[in-house]
């Protein structure tokens, strides 16, 4: 493996990096003395819940500690990167708190990650191990990382999650099991990570398709989590159910799993459907948690129509990812008994939360306001120019928690990032007088399919796979559920017939993460083209809009008349 690559990341410039130590949200500490801390603090509360198994927050550090000894056994270092796709268990929080403890770094993928978006995630980390499940909702992730490493220079380890461990791979649950005897503390803390190395990396939504890799470092995601916990309340008596993936940065750190721990509060993992999610958290006294839009609703409908469980321990209800829509908002308090906060941020840094104490107005119509002091916001027009308050354009930011760049990718980063040093979103948003933002849309191509960003132009290269496909075009269509889902349209050539099950088969082929798969195909003769003959894609979402309206009214009719 090469030395540590700190020239591929890139820094804050050293006069901002003052400014944010001197304010004190850079504490100049690794995340795992942080955690360490709060166990000597609250070392008998109860910190990790899943199912039967439960940990205390010395429980956690000390099999974080055996576990970390363990990997420095198989010969991992600080710098090295561990591609972690493991689902929301006990073993996600002790291996990840393991790598914090060493520096070695997790690369944070996502369970719907499929053999496309791994091999590309390994090669581009450098990975000298993955960790998978060993199989998932009928899908041989323990397979996969093989083929994987064999084609890889970097893996030298595959560690396996489940009852089915393959020879010469690792077992992760005895990996992290607790200790047998007290781990060698002294050799841990030589290899103690420096608080401006990079802690973790998180995905990007990447608009051509393939993520970039946001390097967090100790520093700002630290902060990250700890303002994001007094924003949102979070105490030693919080209990934070954990029911979207932990690999995302939401219920990672916006306060998720770490807020919650670093507050000496409590994790609880689990699922996000409302039959099984309900009765834990009646079981486990839940305070908190988050989910998606999509989610919410199910959450809602579930609710009216079974009312059951007693939800009264449940006091906030995080919802972002993607834009809750305002009736759905209004729903919340009445239906579940909480206070809504609305979340819109980023793996890239910024967060907005409306606040606990803000009116139903605010919480119901707006998508928060920054967290930090100096987190700084422009809201310009196509030419850059920025806007006045009210006028709707695309965001920009900068602050002690958004990274000024991706990992390896400085040809990205500079059409991402302006000279000095501001993140271009992507997001369109309004910027309202009391300081909240609304978010009208994307100014980029891309799809929000529940929370999950998809470009529509990977999805356009692999329709172009499809013997029979003159021109493709993909686009977000509505939908009540997710969001947005994705539709494809498609100019045959002629003589061909183009199916759905033909894009999906090439996708399936490629080993594409299903979430990523067209869920409508629409055939035309032709497809419109602006001024500059650029396919038209504004005018596509009107037409597709224009045709569930009339299937919807269709539908509605055929009820009537039968």
């Amino acid at each position: 493996m090469p030395e540590p690559t700190w020239h591929d990341v890139v820094p804050w410039p050293d006069e901002f990096a003052q400014r944010y130590v001197e304010k004190g949200y850079w504490e100049g500490r690794d995340l795992a003395d942080h955690l360490a801390e709060v166990a000597s603090q609250v070392p008998d509360a109860l910190a990790l819940v899943d199912g039967e198994r439960r940990l205390t927050h010395r429980e956690l550090t000390e099999r974080a500690d055996a576990t970390a000894e363990r990997l420095l056994g198989l010969g991992l270092r600080p710098d090295d990167r561990v591609l972690v796709q493991l689902p929301n268990v006990l073993e996600f929080v002790v291996l990840t708190y393991a790598c914090l403890r060493i520096g070695v770094i997790p690369v944070m993928a996502l369970p719907g990650h499929r053999k496309h978006e791994m091999t590309y995630l390994a090669e581009h980390s450098e990975a000298v191990a993955i960790a998978v499940p060993d199989v998932l909702k009928g899908f041989d992730h323990q397979a996969m990382a093989s083929e994987i490493a064999e084609q890889s220079d970097s893996v030298r380890h595959l560690l396996v999650l489940g009852e089915s461990v393959a020879e010469g791979n690792i077992d992760l649950g005895a990996l992290c099991a607790a200790p047998e005897s007290t781990p060698d503390r002294a050799e841990l803390n030589r290899h103690r990570p420096d608080s401006r190395a990079v802690a973790v990396f998180l995905l990007s939504g990447g608009t051509t398709g393939l993520p970039k890799l946001i390097a967090r470092t100790h520093d700002d995601y630290a902060y990250n989590a700890k303002r994001s916990a007094e924003v949102c309340g979070f105490d030693s008596d919080t209990v934070y159910y954990a029911s979207l993936p932990l690999s995302h940065n939401f219920p990672l750190a916006c306060p998720g799993l770490l807020g919650a721990l670093l507050c000496g509060g409590r994790l609880v993992v689990g699922s996000p459907d409302p039959a099984k999610a309900f009765p834990l958290i009646e079981r486990e006294g839940v305070t908190a948690t988050a989910v998606v839009p999509a989610v919410a609703q199910r959450w809602l409908d579930h609710r009216a129509e079974d009312s059951t469980a007693d939800l009264s321990s449940l006091k906030l209800l995080q919802v972002g990812g993607s834009r809750l829509a305002d009736e759905v908002a209004r729903r919340v308090r009445p239906v579940l008994g909480c206070t809504l906060q609305q979340v819109f941020g980023m793996a890239e840094g910024l967060l907005n939360y409306t606040r606990l104490d803000d009116p139903d107005d605010v919480v119901c119509t707006t998508q928060g306001r920054p967290m930090c002091p100096d987190d700084e916001l422009l809201v310009v027009d196509e030419t850059g120019n920025e806007l006045p308050i009210g006028e709707p354009g695309v965001l920009l930011t900068r602050g002690p928690y958004t990274p000024r760049g991706y990992f390896k990718a400085a040809e990205h980063n500079a059409r991402a990032f302006t000279p000095e040093g501001w993140y271009r979103t992507g997001d369109i948003v309004r910027l309202r007088p009391d300081g909240n933002l609304v978010v009208e849309g994307r100014d980029k191509d891309m799809i929000n399919r529940g929370g999950e960003n998809i470009s529509a132009e990977e999805i356009e290269n692999f329709a172009y796979q499809v013997d029979g496909v003159s021109l493709a075009a993909a686009i977000a269509m509505p939908d009540p559920d997710l969001g947005e889902r994705v539709c494809l349209y498609v100019v045959p050539k002629p003589g061909y017939d183009v199916g759905l099950s033909d894009v999906h088969q090439v996708m399936e082929n490629a080993g594409v993460a299903k979430f990523k798969f067209p869920e409508k195909l629409i055939i035309v003769d032709a497809i419109t083209t602006t001024k500059v003959g650029k396919i038209d894609k504004k005018e596509l979402r009107l037409d597709v809009a224009r045709r569930l309206a009339d299937e919807h009214q269709q539908s509605a009719a055929d009820a009537v008349g039968a």
